[in-house]
């Protein structure tokens, strides 16, 4: 665009647009230009050696451009001097871009209301100025809704960035940001105020790190490798061959033997079978047919899906009686390879977990109690810390987790509030649809797509959000951008963003760290703000250890092999 040659005609006769008398005197700052349908030129001037600097006018900041009864809030996005060189000593011209945003609207009884989009565009020569504070905290008020602080307005520090904790957590959200941003200390901060706000929200913390317990030292449980009991009997069909075959797809015969033989497990921890005595007597379990009655995989109703438990010995006897027939249904090797793979997994101590105190659980009872806090004797969250397991089951364990949470929610009928928080939730939801874990997926978007009708919510962190599965971010209603330094990223947010400026995406690559543009259904408007400084303490343990506590003692190498033998 073409301005004209002399901007002296765009440095006089501006006014000073003052109603706090707080404020500076003079807040102008141009005039306008050249307008289109979402963006504006505005001519200014500046002198001195630091253009800029007592004015306000920076990139990313809110200017206003006044229109009499209402005021035009734009997005600085571009600043350039018009000439070439620059001059210390005179007056420089120079063009502001901004992105027009909406409009703040004076009433006939004095109050003032923000409006998304424009109803009247600013004329060329229209007086731009600094946003008012009061205009900058209209903007950005909930209303009637209740809020949250979580921060403060990057711009004006004394604006606080209020959020709808009701709306961020029943509409699921989602914080993305590169390493070292500051994410998990921004996610510290939320759980915090939802727990505070609702003092019945249980949070599950998916924790691939082990950082988090050590934010929440008064309100949360700890649940690692040698404190979890998780029942191998309570996962379905595909998630215990997953845990079983270690990640790859089962062959065909294995699945058919190991549904048949769960089934028959289940069958005869509640009814045992009669057995014929005459027919038993001098006849030992490999020469022992499976029992008559006992009904064909076909005809077990989906037994093998349900959380009974079921003996582990059940399931050696069962493959060990398939072994013993004269007529063969399944080849020995592949019985007598899925037996191998059974016992390494049984006495592995690492699979502990799976197998200690399996058999002495009779319902899902205990596991809902510890997992989920049932009741929550004043710790609301867990910190379920997945280092500690061993990397095969990590898939099986987050979808087991993720499918008793929707259930949980959905069998108390609102009377339980889940929040499932997931960090790196590009490891269980990735964008192939080639890659992760089925079952994960569909229990992740399963409370994605339907949660919300039962209380049961979703946190999404991630640090690639190109990588995630674009089906479950898009079910987030409220993001927390941080900084995103790759392109693909930054694209993906810029297509999430419906109300707000294509221009503040432009930031994503260079905002400071605890910085996050925020947008969604839990803020007024789209916001760039700045999370709450917090005690040490209150960090996560990345966060907030001090180097001098990490190297105080080196263990001994007895307690690493333990660690990674999982003792």
């Amino acid at each position: 665009m073409q301005l004209p040659a002399d901007h002296r005609q765009f440095t006089t006769r501006v006014t000073p647009d003052r109603r706090d008398p707080n404020q500076p005197a003079d807040r102008a700052l141009g005039r306008v230009v050249a307008c289109s349908g979402s963006h504006a030129t505005i001519a200014a001037s500046a002198s001195g050696p630091a253009p800029g600097a007592h004015d306000g006018c920076v990139i990313g900041r809110l200017i206003s451009i006044s229109l009499g009864a209402s005021r035009i809030v734009g997005l600085v996005y571009e600043m350039r001097a018009l000439q070439p060189v620059w001059d210390e000593a005179g007056s420089n011209a120079i063009a502001i871009e901004v992105e027009l945003l909406g409009e703040v609207v004076d009433s006939e009884n004095g109050a003032a209301r923000f409006d998304n989009g424009i109803t009247t565009y600013p004329p060329i020569g229209a007086l731009a100025h600094r946003i008012r504070s009061r205009d900058l905290a209209l903007i950005h008020d909930l209303g009637e809704r209740d809020g949250v602080a979580l921060g403060t307005l990057t711009q004006d520090a004394a604006v606080s960035a209020n959020v709808d904790i009701e709306r961020l957590l029943s509409r699921h959200f989602a914080v993305l940001g590169t390493t070292g941003v500051g994410k998990s200390s921004a996610v510290a901060l939320m759980l915090r105020k939802a727990v505070a706000a609702k003092p019945n929200l249980r949070v599950l913390i998916l924790d691939p790190h082990n950082e988090y317990a050590h934010a929440f030292p008064d309100t949360s449980a700890r649940i690692d490798a040698s404190t979890l009991d998780l029942p191998f009997w309570l996962f379905r069909f595909e998630e215990f061959a997953d845990i079983i075959f270690r990640g790859r797809p089962p062959l065909e015969d294995e699945a058919e033997i190991l549904r048949e033989v769960i089934a028959v497990a289940r069958s005869r921890y509640r009814v045992p079978s009669p057995h014929d005595m005459a027919r038993d007597l001098g006849s030992s379990v490999l020469k022992r047919p499976i029992d008559p009655g006992a009904r064909r995989p076909g005809e077990t109703g989906g037994a093998a899906e349900l959380a009974a438990p079921y003996r582990i010995a059940d399931l050696f006897v069962a493959i060990d009686e398939l072994i013993g027939l004269h007529e063969l249904r399944y080849p020995r090797t592949t019985l007598r390879a899925l037996r191998v793979r059974l016992e390494t997994l049984y006495g592995d101590p690492r699979y502990g977990f799976l197998f200690a105190h399996a058999n002495s659980m009779e319902t899902i009872a205990p596991v809902v109690s510890q997992i989920f806090r049932v009741p929550h004797r004043g710790r609301p969250i867990t910190v379920f810390q997945l280092a500690g397991l061993p990397s095969e089951v990590v898939n099986a364990v987050a979808s087991s987790l993720a499918r008793l949470a929707f259930d949980l929610a959905m069998a108390s009928r609102g009377s339980y509030e889940i929040l499932l928080l997931c960090e790196e939730a590009h490891r269980y939801v990735p964008q192939d649809q080639a890659l992760g874990f089925a079952p994960t997926r569909q229990a992740i978007a399963r409370i994605a797509k339907e949660g919300r009708k039962y209380g049961a919510y979703l946190g999404i962190v991630t640090q690639r959000p190109g990588e995630l599965d674009p089906t479950i971010l898009s079910q987030c209603s409220t993001v927390f951008a941080m900084r995103l330094a790759n392109e693909r990223d930054q694209q993906i947010i810029r297509a999430a963003i419906a109300d707000a400026s294509a221009s503040t995406i432009a930031f994503l690559s260079s905002i400071g760290n605890r910085e996050a543009i925020a947008f969604g259904e839990a803020v007024a408007t789209t916001m760039r703000m700045r999370f709450l400084e917090q005690r040490p303490e209150e960090l996560p343990a990345m966060a907030g250890r001090e180097l001098s506590e990490v190297s105080r003692r080196e263990p001994l190498v007895e307690e690493l092999v333990a660690r990674m033998r999982g003792l």
